[in-house]
């Protein structure tokens, strides 16, 4: 039996009205034009203090794993912070790898950052990749950055600047295809 590819999506941002907010929700936009099921996944609903190996395991962490693991793929939007990860993301890994890996080695991974700048959060993209394939995660080659934000976005939240609106086609190719390669499932 045939379903549509189930995409989680995480923002990194919190900030109500952010520029990586709205590139989430063009992304959710074009997977879902693209036959799979997006499903956004809110930080605020799993709030967890700042990483202390001292601390009890918060529960939130533990749902938030549960609830990853529930995907055949996720998609996280990031800003970028003074060339590195926001401490949201970072704390986020952190504590739910001190628990397991569920999360990180079932789904398949895609990666995004918008920037106002023209950069399209590169340094953030190459970082986070390399600390998702060290805690064991399959994220696929092609990450959508997308600078200069104020032209990026159509009037009705649609990515459509170049070379971001291509790199979101190739990357949602790609995790099409690898989640029907690994877990036999095929979009509708």
């Amino acid at each position: 039996m045939s379903r549509p590819v189930s995409i989680a999506f995480i923002c990194a941002s919190l900030r109500h009205g952010s520029i990586n907010q709205k590139l989430e929700t063009a992304l959710m936009i074009k997977a879902a034009a693209m036959g799979a099921a997006p499903t956004k996944v809110d930080l605020n609903d799993y709030a967890m203090p700042l990483f202390h190996g001292d601390l009890k395991t918060p529960d939130t962490v533990i749902a938030l794993i549960e609830h990853l693991k529930g995907f055949d793929a996720v998609v996280i939007v990031t800003p970028e912070y003074n060339g590195s990860l926001p401490p949201l993301l970072k704390n986020t890994i952190d504590w739910t790898t001190t628990v397991e890996t569920g999360h990180l080695t079932g789904p398949i991974y895609g990666i995004a950052s918008c920037t106002p700048g023209p950069m399209s959060g590169i340094m953030c993209l190459r970082q986070l990749h390399y600390i998702l394939n060290r805690v064991g995660a399959d994220v696929v080659t092609t990450h959508v950055g997308c600078g200069h934000a104020a032209a990026a976005f159509d009037g009705e939240g649609r990515l459509s600047a170049e070379p971001a609106k291509g790199l979101a086609d190739k990357m949602f190719s790609q995790i099409i295809t690898r989640v029907e390669q690994t877990h036999s499932v095929k979009p509708s």
